[in-house]
């Protein structure tokens, strides 16, 4: 699966994809607390990886879907922080 980090969470994160494996059954949420434990840098403002995922959106291949919902077959998840301005 690929994961994309947009704003604040690829600031965080230090990269703007990654590429990982996944096991049967998992969901966003426990693929993303593994994520934020493998990634330790912070925003300019200072937040952690984990703060920004707490105030993240999800898509999967496309769909807003909540941290408990399942990867399996999934090609893409999309993490989305707020964003200000319009």
């Amino acid at each position: 699966m690929e994961i994309h980090y947009f704003a604040a969470a690829r600031a965080a994160a230090g990269i703007p994809v990654e590429h990982i494996d996944t096991a049967a059954g998992a969901t966003v949420g426990e693929i993303l607390a593994a994520r934020a434990a493998a990634h330790d840098g912070r925003t300019q403002a200072g937040m952690s990886f984990g703060d920004v995922l707490a105030r993240c959106t999800f898509l999967l291949d496309g769909a807003r879907v909540e941290s408990d919902a399942t990867v399996d077959g999934a090609h893409r998840l999309d993490v989305l922080p707020p964003f200000a301005g319009g």
